[in-house]
Parts: C-alpha cells; sequence; structure tokens
C-alpha cells in the first residue's frame, strides 16, 4: 500500500478492507472513547458500515481527503488513525483535523508530528486555506496537540447527542482553526 504521507516516524496510508479488526481494537478502549462518545464502539460498526463509509471518502475525494491509518514506521505497528477531510457538503478548502491513538501510544509526540505533516500537505499540495478541529472542552491533550501546531480557539460547541455519555458533555466542546496564511507565518 502506498503511503499518503511519511513522517520522520509515521506512515499514514487508506485504511483496507482487511482493517477492520483494527478499527474495533482501538475504539474498543474506554480510555480512547472518554472525551469521543464515552463508551466502545460496537465491533460490528466498522465491519458492518464503517469501513466501506471511510473506503467511499477516498473515491469520493480521490485520495485526497479521509480517514488514514497511521503505523510506526520502525514496527510496522498500528498507532491510530488521523483525518483529513471536508465536511460532506462543504468546501474542499476548508477541511477537519482529527486524530484517535491507541492508549499504548500517547504521551509519544505521534499526535503532534501527525498534525503538522497533515497541515504542511493540506496548506501547500491539497489547495486547502483554512483546518479546524473540534474536542471536547475537557480534553486537555488534545488541545494541547492543536496549539502545538498552531490552530488557535475560536469558539464553543453544544454537545452533538451520540457525545452526550462522554466525560465532560455538560461543559461542551472547542472549536480550534488556521488558516493557510497563520500556518505560513509559523513555518
Amino acid at each position: 500500500m502506498d503511503a499518503f504521507l511519511d513522517t520522520e516516524r509515521l506512515t499514514l496510508r487508506q485504511f483496507t478492507a482487511d482493517d477492520a479488526d483494527l478499527l474495533t481494537e482501538l475504539d474498543s478502549d474506554p480510555a480512547v472513547m472518554r472525551y469521543l462518545t464515552g463508551e466502545p464502539t460496537p465491533p460490528e460498526h466498522y465491519r458492518e458500515r464503517g469501513l466501506r463509509n471511510i473506503l467511499a471518502c477516498y473515491e469520493r475525494w480521490g485520495g485526497d481527503f479521509g480517514l488514514f491509518a497511521a503505523q510506526d514506521k520502525d514496527h510496522g505497528a498500528f498507532v491510530g488513525w488521523f483525518l483529513l477531510c471536508p465536511e460532506q457538503e462543504g468546501p474542499l478548502d476548508e477541511v477537519e483535523l482529527g486524530y484517535r491513538l491507541r492508549q499504548a501510544e500517547w504521551g509519544r509526540g505521534y499526535a503532534t508530528e501527525g498534525s503538522k505533516a497533515l497541515l504542511a500537505k493540506a496548506f501547500t499540495e491539497l489547495g486547502v486555506r483554512r483546518v479546524w478541529a473540534d474536542t471536547m472542552s475537557l480534553n486537555d491533550r488534545s488541545r494541547k496537540v492543536m496549539e502545538k501546531v498552531g490552530m488557535t480557539m475560536t469558539g464553543t460547541l453544544d454537545t452533538p447527542p451520540d457525545m452526550r455519555k462522554a466525560e465532560g458533555a455538560e461543559y461542551g466542546g472547542v472549536r480550534y482553526e488556521i488558516t493557510e496564511q497563520q500556518w505560513e507565518r509559523l513555518q
């Protein structure tokens, strides 16, 4: 499988039809899901529809956007995933950045490394002019990653219905953003 993006320690690639178990294992960890849904994703989700939707995004956007598996370059181990994707009916020059890593990989700088590389690709190769990322207000680790890559908080968000069981849901979420011009000034 060709790499979508390489960093110093990670390879980001498209998911394949054989990757359902990787996604299921990641989402089965309550700590990983703590600020997302507050509960593990049902195992059948990726086998029945979730993975099919991920693969369809590559076709829809010519492989430029979607959810990308992150693997450790040294060992080939699955680290988690990164997202670079426009909204379903949104413009292609405004995209969301996201990441979800296995708990064993937390604190190793992977979220920052992968996010920096995706921002660079978005702004230099994909014609993106604005990138945003959302997280729960209490998710300090995710917020720190967004700040490390140059994003700034631009607003607060109501908790979506599917996230009302997440820890801190009563406090809502926050949105961070960075524009192409802001990113260029940081380089």
